[in-house]
Parts: C-alpha cells; sequence; structure tokens
C-alpha cells in the first residue's frame, strides 16, 4: 500500500507552505485522495509534481475516495 501524506506532511516535503498545496489542489495542479473527511495526498503524486515542474500530469482529476 502507498504512502499518503498530510497536506501539512506533503508541504514540507516540497518545501512549500500548506497554503500553497491547498491552492494546488483547488486549482488541479495535484490530485487529492479523500480518506473519510480528511484530504491526503500520495507519495507518488509528490514525485509527479517535482518531475513535471510544480503539476501532476494526471489524466483524470477526480477526486479518489478510499
Amino acid at each position: 500500500m502507498e504512502n499518503l501524506l498530510s497536506v501539512k506532511e506533503a508541504a514540507k516535503q516540497l518545501g512549500i507552505s500548506k497554503y500553497t498545496v491547498e491552492a494546488w489542489l483547488s486549482k488541479k495542479k495535484m490530485q487529492r485522495t479523500k480518506v473519510g473527511r480528511r484530504t491526503m495526498i500520495r507519495e507518488s503524486e509528490l514525485e509527479k509534481v517535482i518531475i513535471h515542474g510544480g503539476q501532476s500530469p494526471a489524466a483524470s482529476w477526480q477526486v479518489k475516495h478510499v
């Protein structure tokens, strides 16, 4: 199973503020995974964002529920 990170943890790993991560999620630059009511980010999603210069190349921007 893949690691899931909170918005705060993802921001820390990327070296940006949690508000920037929330803005990217809102603008669909990063894909979120919902776990109950919590918004989580897959570790592989962070890698995609890093590789593709701040934007995930995900084909579908639908919210995934776990």
